[in-house]
């Protein structure tokens, strides 16, 4: 069976300084290594999903964070480094991936041999949907260097929570 990569966030909403949520120069570090994933799993016959915020205007969501990623808006577009790459698209409201989306559905479909997990933000997003997917009994593999936060010691947490909590494989791309 193929790998399944599950890109979670990558949208102009984050990597674009002119919006509320823009993770920084540091993140956007990670585009090139995730341009490098796609391209070999997609080489290996993987399917990608591209996951990502699409809120409604009144989300519950904005007494915790600004506006960001409303459904319909540029900011809730996949970021143009990435848009062309081959995959499916599926909206969310909440941190993780399945929650309330139809991934479960089509991870079932799919029967992925893993799910390799990457994106934005290590701590919140990406960390909530490898929860959800190690709650699944998927097997979870996640690059190191294809996901960043804006706190690093939170992104460190996440990263030694997914591995030792969760029991996700932590790899490099590079």
């Amino acid at each position: 069976m193929p790998n399944a990569v599950i890109v979670v966030d990558m949208l102009r909403g984050f990597f674009e300084e002119a919006y509320p949520l823009y993770v920084g120069e540091k993140a956007c570090g990670i585009i090139p290594h995730i341009q490098r994933l796609l391209e070999r799993e997609l080489a290996q016959g993987s399917k990608v999903f591209f996951i990502g915020d699409q809120h409604d205007p009144d989300d519950l969501e904005f007494r915790i964070y600004p506006p960001h990623c409303v459904a319909g808006s540029v900011e809730s577009e996949v970021i143009p480094e990435l848009a062309d790459y081959p995959g499916e698209i599926i909206p969310k409201k909440r941190y993780s991936g399945f929650f309330d989306t139809r991934l479960e559905e089509k991870l079932k479909q799919l029967q992925p041999d893993k799910l390799i997990i990457c994106g934005v933000a290590t701590n919140i997003c990406v960390l909530y949907t490898v929860v959800d997917a190690r709650n699944r009994d998927y097997d979870v593999e996640v690059p190191v260097d294809c996901v960043a936060s804006l706190n690093e010691a939170a992104h460190s947490f996440a990263l030694e929570h997914m591995a030792k909590v969760l029991g996700a494989r932590l790899t490099t791309i590079v």
